[in-house]
């Protein structure tokens, strides 16, 4: 197996970046959803709530990052390491943690209600909440550092869905931070519990991941339907869940940094 694909989602919700390789760091790639657009509340905002976040392109810079999105003029923002600290939700029913304002009057208009765009200046604070170490930590990221999916399960729902005159979707669809070939189809439920040598890197292989009406939007336009979902629900129900990816936590102590490149091997360790 090799890498195929990297990509990074600086502000939760955003559009993808593509990579030819990937600093990594204990709570995920480098960059990937330190960034998260709340609302009035202090809960994070994303592309189940608002399919328009497809339409925001983030990249970042050192220290920065700059925001650009169809209509509206192009923000470049510092990191705000002295802004206002709040509390804040990833999700309405999940713990707070801390995060600080970095701009509000772009992201309101962009989104058209009342928001404020934070940032994860302390990528320690966040825990995870299972199938974890009380060392593991994570960025903005639904719950897990890296998401991996594998094409070979891509072409299989793919087959499903022609088989019932729908059409294929793209990997994007999903979401993943890293992208793998040279798999039989869901070879990734046989690593749960284990671990991957992707590149000089381990990894621990968490869980499946639950996939949400996020892979009904087309990462381009925004417009919705009603695939995968559909066809996940027919074929890879899994207690309780429809699940499609496999979520890993990297095996870094505080303050190790690795690297991951386009052409990586990935191996499966006993």
């Amino acid at each position: 197996m090799r890498i195929v694909e990297l990509h990074t989602y600086p502000v939760k919700g955003c559009h993808r970046l593509d990579h030819t390789e990937a600093a990594v760091e204990p709570w995920g790639f480098r960059g990937d959803r330190r960034w998260m657009i709340v609302n009035a509340d202090g809960v994070g905002i994303t592309q189940r709530d608002m399919p328009v976040l497809t339409r925001l392109r983030a990249e970042p810079r050192p220290g920065g990052l700059r925001l650009s999105a169809p209509g509206r003029p192009t923000l470049d923002l510092d990191e705000p390491a002295d802004g206002p600290k709040i509390s804040i939700r990833v999700f309405r029913n999940k713990p707070e943690y801390p995060g600080r304002v970095a701009e509000s009057a772009w992201v309101s208009a962009f989104l058209g209600q009342e928001a404020r765009l934070v940032w994860q200046s302390d990528p320690t604070s966040r825990t995870i909440p299972e199938f974890a170490t009380p060392d593991d930590r994570v960025s903005f990221a639904d719950g897990y550092p890296v998401l991996l999916a594998n094409t070979a399960s891509l072409d299989a729902v793919n087959d499903w869905l022609i088989e019932g005159g729908d059409e294929p979707v793209p990997m994007h669809r999903f979401r993943p931070n890293l992208v793998v070939e040279g798999a039989p189809a869901w070879a990734e439920d046989g690593w749960l519990g284990g671990r991957l040598r992707i590149g000089g890197m381990m990894f621990r292989v968490a869980k499946h991941c639950a996939r949400c009406r996020v892979t009904t939007i087309d990462q381009e336009t925004g417009d919705a339907g009603r695939q995968p979902l559909h066809v996940l629900g027919k074929h890879r129900r899994i207690d309780g869940g429809l699940m499609f990816a496999v979520n890993l936590i990297p095996d870094l102590a505080a303050g190790d940094v690795g690297v991951l490149r386009l052409g990586d091997s990935v191996t499966p360790v006993e």
